[in-house]
């Protein structure tokens, strides 16, 4: 594999994991489960969740608004490229308060692996590890509206990427 090419699959892989945030951060989980190959796992022990196949990821979406408030992640890591195939790790700082009451901030890491595919990048599979916990009740809440509003002009369109 030429420097090119790696630097091109190390682009590409940061790209998906950007991705995947983008798209848990807008609940847009039609598209969170297209970056799964068809037979890919999100796995998430501490809820615990076990969701194998873009179907059942993509109708996990379906229950996250019942189940959380709000979300912030951040998402830099780790690439280990193998040919077609890579793992990585990305590191995340996460705070929340689910829709019955539960809150807090965590630091946690995704476990991943890739494939490459005709269509890019992909994963096969992603598990989320809390490394830390803090249940202590949060301080802010997000911006409550007065009324429902449309998003902020010029910022309706997803990043630039495969979308």
């Amino acid at each position: 594999m030429s420097d090119f090419q790696t630097i091109a699959d190390r682009v590409e892989i940061e790209a998906l994991r950007g991705e995947f945030t983008d798209a848990a951060m807008m609940r847009d989980y039609d598209y969170l489960a297209s970056l799964f190959t068809p037979d890919g796992a999100l796995r998430m022990p501490n809820i615990p969740v076990e969701l194998v196949g873009q179907e059942k990821i993509r109708a996990w979406g379906d229950r996250v608004p019942d189940l959380v408030d709000f979300l912030v992640q951040n998402t830099p890591g780790t690439i280990a490229l193998d040919g077609d195939t890579a793992s990585g790790r990305a590191y995340i700082s996460e705070l929340g308060r689910t829709r019955d009451g539960r809150q807090g901030l965590n630091y946690a890491i995704y476990h991943d692996r890739y494939q490459r595919t005709g269509d890019g990048w992909t994963f096969t599979e992603r598990v989320y590890e809390i490394r830390y916990e803090d249940t202590t009740p949060l301080a802010g809440s997000p911006p409550r509206p007065a009324a429902a509003a449309d998003p902020p002009s010029g910022n309706t369109a997803p990043a630039e990427g495969r979308r």
